[in-house]
């Protein structure tokens, strides 16, 4: 496959960045990071500098390889871009692959952002009291598998940031949604429940992410299918926490 892939290149977060056209011919079942990986051993053996660009497990597992092709959060089909390969593109396309583009998410350079405000608004509030120790007894606090599997769907967000890329507003409330639900759904999370919504909120808005207006690009680009229900939840959770709050 001969393609055109045309790359945001941006020395460092200061500097200006623009977008350069590359030429290649790939193998249709390399991933699309197996293809930047071709791209940049030719780029190394001509003396240039290579693309950079976030990865690591390749797996779709640690949400890391956000990259934004051809107008979309990780690609074509709802995946992660590691999980995208070349088969899904056609000879002689013409690729366009950006960073993330929002303020929350600076560019540290090309490819790569800073994704570090989701680690923040999750030391605000993502954690439970337990005590530690050995292991308690699985059936010791019954939950509901219907309410136990809600929880592990709401758990399975990789914090990759498709849903902000995606959103016209840049908004987290699906990420932070997620983070809310999977302990509020569940007794061992019950004990910061209110003041967990009150603190990730307000994290999240001190981080400039943008507001939510339902349009559901959010959820619809999300490579692990986080629902907006979660969105529903974080109001639902965070008004209730208003309501009774002693902070002012």
């Amino acid at each position: 496959m001969k393609l055109t892939l045309r790359i945001w290149r941006q020395k460092h977060a200061n500097a200006e960045g623009k977008l350069a056209d590359y030429n290649v011919d790939v193998n249709s079942h390399m991933s699309f990071l197996e293809m930047l990986d071709d791209l940049n051993e030719k780029l190394a053996a001509k003396g240039e500098e290579p693309i950079a660009f976030d990865h690591d497990c390749r797996e779709g597992i640690c949400g890391t390889c956000n990259l934004y092709i051809n107008g979309r959060p990780h690609g074509p089909i709802r995946t992660t871009t590691c999980q995208l390969h070349m088969r899904h593109f056609k000879d002689g396309e013409t690729i366009v692959i950006e960073p993330w583009r929002a303020r929350s998410f600076p560019i540290v350079k090309d490819l790569i952002v800073d994704r570090s405000a989701f680690d923040r608004i999750v030391q605000a509030g993502g954690y439970i009291s337990v005590n530690t120790g050995s292991a308690r007894d699985a059936n010791e606090t019954p939950i509901p598998k219907i309410v136990a599997d809600e929880a592990f769907n709401s758990a399975a967000c990789i914090g990759c940031g498709a849903c902000v890329a995606a959103c016209k507003n840049a908004s987290a409330m699906l990420f932070v949604g997620a983070q809310v639900s999977k302990f509020a759904l569940l007794p061992q999370g019950k004990a910061e429940r209110k003041l967990r919504a009150e603190k990730m909120v307000a994290q999240m808005d001190v981080e400039g992410f943008g507001a939510c207006t339902n349009t559901g690009a959010c959820s619809a680009e999300c490579p692990v299918g986080i629902d907006m229900t979660n969105i529903a939840r974080l109001y639902r959770e965070y008004t209730g926490a208003k309501l009774t709050s002693d902070n002012v």
